[in-house]
């Protein structure tokens, strides 16, 4: 009896949680004042090119401030700072041609005297599935109780200068995301975000075109910084030539349709090749509480690893004495690999590594871009260094404290633990299939964390931005007309795309819809589902199927993605679906009719008595034979888009 009261209250925890309530979006006013977009004279398109800009103010009469408030869009990435202390990364991203407004109350950091307000801005100019290939630029304005104290463009409220302690000429970081991170610094080189006399060498500002803004929508990350758990080893390294090197299509394939520097190009010795002949030699198991395993001395190629508990996504940070040049690099994982960070062995398409390379001094050190890892392996490669403080800065959608469930099944509990941390980590501003290798707005994915952020949150404020900046563009430039990309916003300058993963973006428009949400963004979507669905049309065959898709047909990364040409079941179950939720969705007879053919050919075709067969070639003579290929996915496809229930086929079930 026990065990069943505590199984009821866990669950009317649980469900306490799902009552939705729709985003009140409002308008889209972004009430800028003063502010315009500016860059470096004659820069904006330069790749990878990281800005410093420095503003400041004499506050008086501190105490009786009621209000201070900074503005900010950026294009590629921002942090900011004011008087020393972080205040925040973004920017939210958006649809091509449009960038968000991050809003942030600075109040409480603001002080009595000179204020300082630093913004460093990475310009990246490349194509990728994470930051969007467009100009740079950096727009923000500060106010005390509405009055503009500084602003972009605004006279002289701002001088900028070229970071050059983050190199520039590095390579990416994956075919997904843009470059790498490698430092080289002098003590003293973030002086500047705190002291206004400290020197600058100054680059001349433009005014950019004007951008569109939109209001940011989504709830800023909290930044919350956590330590590890425990120093779980340590050990020493030493360098071996590999047989042969591993070079990822993002080092070697560098061009218009992967933009980024060429081998010859680079400052440095490339990481992502240096790292596969960094061996461990020596390893002893800690598992000591960090909070007890005090400053850590290392010496020249002496590591320690840190283990943080759980997977978590943000900013990786350590405070670092070194009284010798040094050089350091954060190597990181989401597991241990023979009980040693190997990253480069177990996902060799990404660059999970930062370089430092330090002068003598103390350095508060911190990554401008998230990674997500558990373990976090700190090697000294020259020099030394006495590490006093490790962390993350975590970079994940709020916490909702009401989203609860609790039981006396400690697994159970896990599970919805990781499931809270999962959405969080990929929900920051749009839905993400992976926080690390990608940060990428995958459709389909997002249809299911979509109905996730309304159980945990209540809200469906990702949602409404994913889906608006799918309906912003008047067009996807190297996709077909009618398509639309498989993971937004990004850049596709190589055509590739899913053509049936767009599907999946007509059941979310539906399911967000049905769910209260807002009439008019479902309206405004309503010409990108009907272009979809008519560039559909052009692949049925006699009996409303689809048939030899162009691009990557993609099923799920098993077997079943085999038996992906002629004609593929699984994708018609899809495309079923899609044209009876558009057909409800906007009152369309035609689509509805259609979706009954589809699923109706399908079942007549597919079905082969015991399993549903995955796809059907088309011969040479021009009949179409359905193959003996039958996949476990295929019959869960029958599954969720009900082709088969338990009522037509109880046998499978």
């Amino acid at each position: 009896m026990a065990y069943l009261q505590q199984i009821t209250i866990a669950t009317l925890v649980f469900l306490s949680v799902i009552r939705c309530t729709p985003t009140t979006r409002g308008d889209n006013t972004t009430n800028i004042e003063k502010a315009v977009p500016v860059w470096a004279e004659g820069r904006e398109k330069e790749m990878n090119l990281t800005l410093g800009f420095r503003g400041s103010f004499t506050a008086e009469e501190v105490q009786k401030v009621q209000d201070t408030e900074i503005k900010i869009a950026a294009s590629s990435l921002y942090r900011m700072y004011v008087n020393g202390h972080f205040i925040g990364s973004g920017p939210a991203r958006a649809a091509h041609g449009y960038f968000r407004i991050d809003e942030f109350p600075v109040k409480d950091f603001i002080k009595e005297g000179e204020n300082i307000l630093a913004i460093e801005v990475a310009g990246y100019n490349v194509n990728s599935y994470y930051t969007l290939d467009q100009p740079s630029f950096l727009l923000a304005e500060m106010s005390v109780d509405g009055e503009v104290m500084l602003a972009t463009g605004s006279g002289d409220d701002f001088e900028a200068f070229q970071i050059n302690e983050r190199l520039q000429k590095v390579e990416r970081y994956s075919f997904q995301r843009p470059f790498t991170e490698y430092y080289r610094m002098s003590e003293g080189y973030d002086r500047w975000r705190t002291m206004g006399d400290v020197s600058i060498e100054k680059v001349p500002l433009s005014t950019m075109p004007s951008v569109e803004l939109l209001p940011r929508h989504v709830d800023m990350p909290t930044f919350d910084v956590r330590e590890p758990v425990s120093l779980h080893s340590r050990g020493s390294v030493t360098k071996i030539t590999p047989e042969k090197y591993h070079k990822d299509r993002s080092l070697v394939a560098i061009s218009e349709k992967l933009k980024g520097f060429t081998e010859d190009e680079l400052e440095v010795y490339p990481v992502s090749q240096e790292i596969q002949e960094i061996v461990t030699n020596a390893q002893e198991v800690i598992a000591a509480p960090y909070a007890t395993s005090g400053v850590a001395s290392l010496k020249e190629n002496e590591f320690n690893i840190y283990d943080f508990g759980t997977n978590f996504s943000g900013f990786i940070g350590a405070r670092i004495n070194c009284s010798e040049p040094t050089r350091i690099m954060f190597y990181f994982d989401e597991l241990l690999t023979d009980g040693d960070v190997k990253t480069k062995q177990r996902q060799r398409d990404i660059c999970n590594h930062i370089v430092y390379e330090l002068q003598p001094g103390e350095y508060d050190l911190e990554t401008m871009e998230s990674y997500t890892f558990r373990y976090l392996k700190l090697m000294v490669l020259e020099g030394e260094g006495e590490i006093e403080k490790i962390y993350l800065r975590k970079f994940s959608y709020p916490d909702n404290k009401n989203a609860l469930f609790v039981s006396n099944n400690d697994k159970l509990n896990k599970i919805f633990d990781a499931a809270k941390q999962t959405f969080r980590q990929n929900s920051v501003d749009v839905f993400m299939d992976c926080p690390s290798r990608e940060r990428a707005g995958w459709l389909c994915d997002s249809y299911f964390s979509s109905i996730t952020e309304r159980v945990l949150t209540g809200q469906t404020a990702v949602s409404e931005n994913f889906l608006e900046n799918y309906a912003l563009p008047e067009r996807f430039e190297f996709l077909p007309d009618g398509m639309i990309p498989m993971c937004y916003p990004a850049d596709h300058n190589d055509s590739v795309f899913i053509p049936n993963w767009s599907l999946w973006f007509i059941l979310q428009v539906e399911d967000y819809a049905r769910n209260g949400g807002d009439p008019r963004l479902v309206a405004q979507l309503k010409p990108r589902v009907t272009d979809l669905l008519g560039y559909f049309s052009k692949f049925e065959n006699e009996d409303n199927l689809l048939e030899k898709l162009e691009s990557w047909v993609f099923v799920e990364w098993s077997r079943a993605n085999e038996f992906t040409q002629d004609v593929n079941y699984p994708t018609n179950m899809l495309y079923s679906t899609a044209l009876a939720c558009a057909g409800r969705l906007y009152e369309n007879d035609e689509w509805l009719s259609k979706s009954d053919d589809v699923r109706e050919a399908v079942l007549n075709q597919s079905y082969n008595g015991e399993f549903f067969v995955d796809n059907a070639i088309r011969e040479e003579n021009g009949e179409l034979t359905v193959t003996d290929n039958t996949t476990e996915a295929c019959q869960y496809y029958a599954f969720f888009f009900n082709i088969a229930t338990p009522e037509s086929h109880p046998e499978l079930w």
